[in-house]
């Protein structure tokens, strides 16, 4: 969507940005298929078909991606937050926390009708930004396939 205005916000010399230009795919690429439980062993080809059709928020320092979320939306009524993540040397400093404020202030995405999101271990990081449980958990279902990209 071309319309929606870019984030580009300089924190402690690191810079959180949706603009995609200035993200590196094949550091996220990297670290997806390298450090993370739920994309292990993820093609480069994948990562780099959703990020061309994702809203992508990174984290930079320089050339480097520092970290990075993404939205799997429709840009009117839903969306699904994914591969959101901070390289290890850098957590601690409030970063994700800061990404997913940038984020969910965005006036396009507060009129959003459902945003989901599934986590092993992050669940106050996103209480922060309005996430609960489902209030009805029965009515949601879900196809799994976690050993997709392992050959």
């Amino acid at each position: 969507m071309s319309d929606i205005p870019h984030i580009h916000y300089e924190y402690n010399g690191y810079l959180i940005t949706t603009n995609k230009e200035l993200m590196r795919v094949d550091q996220i690429h990297k670290w997806l298929s390298e450090k993370s439980y739920w994309a292990e062993y993820i093609p480069y080809e994948t990562v780099k078909t959703f990020f061309d059709n994702s809203f992508c928020i990174g984290v930079m320092l320089d050339d480097n991606q520092i970290g990075f979320a993404r939205l799997v939306t429709d840009y009117s009524v839903f969306a699904y937050l994914a591969d959101v993540y901070i390289i290890e040397e850098h957590r601690g400093k409030g970063l994700s926390k800061l990404m997913m404020q940038l984020l969910f202030e965005m006036e396009w995405i507060q009129k959003l009708r459902r945003i989901t999101l599934a986590t092993k271990d992050a669940h106050g990081l996103y209480k922060k930004v309005g996430f609960e449980m489902p209030k009805f958990p029965g009515r949601l279902m879900e196809i799994t396939r976690p050993n997709i990209y392992r050959k």
